[in-house]
């Protein structure tokens, strides 16, 4: 049986402090990369809430293997804001 390897992406977040991913997380492809960043930043997202804050522009940036940036996910992106 034949192994298909996974592409890495890594997920650097700009938020209160800039923390850069040094792992990586072997992910089907782009579109789920870009899921995986969505739920951090909604989870990240609560925890400034829950310190009584929302910064919108905080985000993630998605790399591919070769570390180039491939994607980015805004928290006001990852949530339905509503009045």
């Amino acid at each position: 049986m034949a192994y298909t390897l996974m592409p890495l992406f890594f997920f650097n977040v700009f938020n209160d402090a800039v923390t850069m991913d040094d792992e990586g997380a072997e992910l089907v492809d782009a579109q789920a990369a870009r899921a995986h960043a969505v739920k951090n930043a909604r989870s990240l997202a609560a925890e400034c809430v829950l310190h009584g804050y929302f910064i919108a522009s905080n985000r993630i940036e998605i790399e591919d293997e070769n570390r180039v940036v491939v994607d980015t996910v805004r928290f006001d992106e990852a949530v339905d804001l509503r009045p």
